[in-house]
C-alpha cells in the first residue's frame, strides 16, 4: 500500500489532460494516500483543483526552473517530500530525470534509457509512434514510421496494471475543474459578447504542427455557413495562433464589427486555460484540429468534430463517443511529420482533401443529435469513450 504518491507529467496540454483518468484511478485504489502531481506551471489551471489531488507541484519549465541551479533545487524539494511511489507519464528527459532522482522507494512509468536505470519498472508507451531505423546510429535511412496502436489513456492504465498490480480502473473520462475566478471571468465575457439564447460554435484552428492544421480558408467557409444559419462563432487558441486566426477571419464574408451586433468573436490569445474551459462549456459544438484545446473540449463535454492529417488516430482521438474524427484517405496517413514532404497540389493533401461539406455534414448531425444545447446542459460521460472515425 502506498501512502505518498507523485505523478509526473511535464508535457503539453493534451498530454496532461490524457493523464487525468490516472488520478481518479489512484484515488479509488488508494483512498487514504496523499496524491501529488507535478506539471508545467503554465498548465496549472488544468489540474490545480482536481478533486483527486492533494497537492499540485509547478515547475516553471521555460522560466526560472530552466536554469540548472534552480532545477537542482526543485529536485531537492521533491526528494525532501519522501515519496514512496513516483509514476512518470511522459518519456522525456526532464521528467525522466526528476523521477529517477526523486529518491522515491518505487519509481515506475516511461523513461529515457539512461534514467531507466533508476526505475523499478519501465514500460513502453504503445500510444506513441516508433521510428524504426531512425537515430544517431541508424545505417538504413529513411526510417519507417510505426504509429501507436492504443489510446494514451489505456496505455497509462497499463502502467498501473503492470507496474502496480492494480485491477480496478476508474475511467471517468478526461476531467478538468474550472477555477472559480475563471468561471466568473467567462460568465462576464459571455454576457458582454452574446445575447441570451445565442447558440455558439467554437473554433480552434491552430495546432503545434503544420501537418495537423486544416486549411484556414476551409475554417472561414465553415464559419460563414454557421453565421448564415443563425449561429455565432467564437475563435479560440493561444498567442501563437493570433495571426492564423486573423488570416482566417479576413477571408470570411461575415467579420467582427464593433459598430454593430456581430456574430463573429475572436478570443484568440486572450484567455487563460481555465477561461477557455469555461467558455467551451457554454458553446454548442467545437470544430478543432488535433490539439490541446481539443482535449479540454472533451473534458468540458462539448460535441467535437476534428480533422486528423498527420496525426495517428488510435493514440490520441478525442476521448468521447459522441465526437466525430474525420481522417485522411491519403496513403501516407499518418506520417507523424511536422512538415509535409510532398510538393505542389499534394502538399498537405491529407488536410486539403477533407472537404468543408464533409465537416459541415457531421457538424450538422451533432447539432441535431444534441439539440444545439450548450455543453453544460448535456448529460455527463457514460463510460463510452471511443469516438466515431470517418473518412
Amino acid at each position: 500500500m502506498y501512502h505518498n504518491i507523485l505523478v509526473i507529467n511535464l508535457m503539453h496540454i493534451g498530454d496532461l489532460m490524457l493523464a487525468t483518468p490516472v488520478l481518479r484511478t489512484l484515488r479509488a485504489n488508494y483512498p487514504r494516500a496523499r496524491i501529488s502531481i507535478l506539471v508545467d506551471k503554465k498548465l496549472a489551471d488544468l489540474v490545480y483543483f482536481n478533486p483527486h489531488v492533494d497537492e499540485c507541484l509547478l515547475l516553471d519549465k521555460k522560466g526560472e526552473d530552466n536554469k540548472i541551479r534552480n532545477f537542482i533545487k526543485f529536485l531537492l524539494k521533491i526528494r525532501a517530500k519522501k515519496y514512496d511511489l513516483v509514476i512518470n507519464l511522459h518519456r522525456n528527459e526532464r521528467a525522466s530525470a526528476l523521477a529517477a532522482f526523486s529518491g522515491a522507494e518505487r519509481i515506475v512509468g516511461y523513461s529515457k534509457p539512461l534514467f531507466s536505470l533508476w526505475f523499478d519498472k519501465v514500460l513502453p508507451n504503445p500510444s506513441v509512434a516508433h521510428h524504426l531505423g531512425h537515430g544517431p546510429f541508424s545505417l538504413i535511412p529513411p526510417y519507417r514510421y510505426v504509429p501507436g496502436w492504443k489510446h494514451q489513456v489505456q496505455a497509462h492504465f497499463d502502467v498501473l496494471r503492470e507496474a502496480l498490480g492494480l485491477e480496478r480502473m476508474e475511467d471517468g473520462g478526461l476531467e478538468m475543474q474550472v477555477p472559480e475566478e475563471a468561471e466568473k471571468s467567462a460568465a462576464r465575457l459571455w454576457k458582454e459578447n452574446f445575447p441570451p439564447g445565442q447558440r455558439v460554435i467554437a473554433f480552434n484552428i491552430g495546432a503545434s504542427w503544420e501537418t495537423k492544421r486544416w486549411m484556414a480558408g476551409y475554417f472561414s467557409e465553415c464559419a460563414d455557413r454557421f453565421v448564415a444559419d443563425g449561429y455565432a462563432v467564437a475563435f479560440f487558441g493561444g498567442p501563437m495562433d493570433i495571426q492564423m486566426v486573423r488570416d482566417c477571419v479576413s477571408e470570411m464574408k461575415y467579420r467582427p464589427n464593433p459598430s454593430e451586433e456581430s456574430r463573429v468573436h475572436v478570443f484568440t490569445g486572450k484567455l487563460s486555460l481555465g477561461e477557455l474551459g469555461a467558455m467551451l462549456r457554454r458553446c454548442s459544438l467545437f470544430l478543432t484540429t488535433d490539439s490541446g484545446p481539443m482535449h479540454i473540449g472533451v473534458a468540458m463535454n462539448i460535441p467535437i468534430v476534428t480533422m486528423f492529417g498527420a496525426s495517428p488516430v488510435p493514440g490520441f482521438y478525442p476521448y468521447d463517443a459522441k465526437d466525430v474524427l474525420i481522417r485522411s484517405r491519403e496513403p501516407c496517413h499518418p506520417c507523424g511529420l511536422h512538415k509535409c514532404p510532398r510538393a505542389g497540389e499534394d502538399n498537405l493533401a491529407c488536410m486539403k482533401r477533407i472537404s468543408v461539406d464533409s465537416v459541415m455534414k457531421y457538424a450538422g448531425e451533432l447539432l441535431a443529435a444534441y439539440g444545439g444545447k450548450p455543453a453544460f446542459e448535456l448529460p455527463p460521460h457514460d463510460g463510452q469513450y471511443e469516438c466515431r472515425v470517418v473518412y
